[in-house]
């Protein structure tokens, strides 16, 4: 008979044991495939975060070479310009993260170049640069991670030569909902008042704080100011630019007309309640209408007649940002919608959507009145729909302003 040492023995039975082996190798995989989670997790979100800082700085840039340029800012002072830019465009992503918002205020410089033509003209060239550490989740500090950098960088060209100068104008309509789950939350903390005091107990005789989320209407109010301000800083003078509003339930409110720069608009917005049901149609006709309605001069519109006498220019870029978070519940409402949307593409306009939280009808509509893909938005929290609006706001200035990335 033929035996073997117990240690051998041993090693024979785990190697024969298929079950065991099982399980080991499971507890060795469990780690590894945690770990690989959360790394996954966190390159999602840092593709995310890298777009909001890239979308920050370019508006840094942009704020910083326009305020050279006409004037406003120094070039000792260009840092820190560019400095609360960034960091006041990020704030809203990174509430209540100190640390983070520390970082990137010590991460952020701003090079200026200035050059001067034998006119005596100056330009400039500003370039941003910007840097995070993100932290990390538990799963991906297994492998030894505690931290993913997050940086990005901008550059933009002005000058007081009225040939590099010369800015593109445009007018700009919101159409937005104020139904009544525009006062639902959101799952984003609300950065003013995080928290909030409430009854609680028996019969409500105590009172307890609990966390304070936007609500979706109130997020509307910071996302279109936070548009407006940066519409502001490439248009300080509201030469080029002028916006209209239209809100929604089961009818159209009573719009704000097209007015030169962005105050009528913002306030318009700030006055907005939730109520009601959801008809789109109407206030994206007024929208519609108001862009390319026709003026007392042959062969021009009243946009183009209104940019024509206040900055001589006949060709302003048309744009209407969407917003809803629901489902039209009106009869015809989406097919009456989608008949402007083809009207305002035939006529050239530049539709950006926002399908804020919305269900699958609600996306349906906002996918097809958009002009292209990129400009079809589909914010789940107030942070996705502030860095929406900042999005829109940046591409709007980039055109109107000529300034080069």
């Amino acid at each position: 008979m033929i035996t073997c040492s117990s240690k051998f023995c041993v090693i024979q039975h785990l190697l024969r044991d298929r079950a065991g082996n099982f399980g080991i190798l499971t507890a060795l995989a469990i780690p590894v495939l945690a770990a690989a989670a959360g790394v996954a997790v966190d390159v999602s979100n840092m593709a995310v975060s890298d777009s909001q800082l890239q979308e920050a700085t370019d508006a840094a840039a942009l704020a910083t070479a326009t305020a050279l340029a006409n004037g406003s800012a120094t070039t000792s002072n260009a840092q820190q310009l560019a400095t609360d830019f960034v960091t006041g465009q990020m704030s809203n992503y990174l509430s209540g993260d100190t640390s983070a918002i520390s970082a990137l205020k010590a991460g952020t410089t701003a090079t200026v170049t200035k050059t001067t033509d034998s006119s005596g003209n100056a330009s400039y060239s500003v370039v941003v640069n910007a840097s995070y550490a993100m932290q990390v989740n538990g799963m991906t500090r297994m492998l030894g991670l505690t931290t993913m950098n997050v940086g990005a960088s901008s550059t933009s060209v002005s000058g007081n030569d009225p040939a590099q100068t010369q800015k593109s104008p445009l007018s700009m309509y919101f159409v937005l909902d104020r139904s009544g789950s525009m006062d639902e939350p959101t799952d984003t903390v609300n950065a003013q008042q995080p928290t909030t005091t409430v009854s609680c107990g028996n019969n409500n005789k105590k009172t307890c704080t609990v966390t304070n989320y936007y609500t979706k209407i109130q997020s509307l109010k910071i996302a279109t100011a936070n548009l407006a301000a940066q519409l502001n800083t490439a248009d300080p003078n509201s030469m080029y630019v002028r916006t209209g509003a239209d809100s929604y339930n089961s009818n159209a409110q009573t719009p704000t007309a097209l007015a030169w720069g962005t105050s009528r608009v913002t306030q318009y917005v700030n006055n907005l309640t939730a109520s009601g049901t959801t008809n789109s149609a109407p206030a994206f006709t007024a929208a519609v209408t108001a862009l390319t309605m026709a003026s007392t001069t042959p062969g021009l519109t009243n946009e183009q007649l209104q940019h024509k006498n206040k900055n001589g220019q006949t060709n302003p870029a048309t744009y209407i940002v969407f917003m809803t978070d629901g489902d039209n519940n009106v009869a015809s409402a989406d097919t009456n919608t989608k008949a402007q949307c083809d009207i305002a593409r035939n006529a050239g306009i530049h539709v950006y959507t926002i399908a804020f939280m919305a269900p699958a009808n609600g996306q349906a509509l906002l996918k097809y009145c958009a002009t292209s893909a990129a400009d079809y938005f589909t914010p789940q929290n107030a942070a996705d729909l502030f860095s929406a609006f900042s999005s829109i706001a940046t591409q709007a200035s980039k055109k109107m302003t000529l300034l080069t990335k």
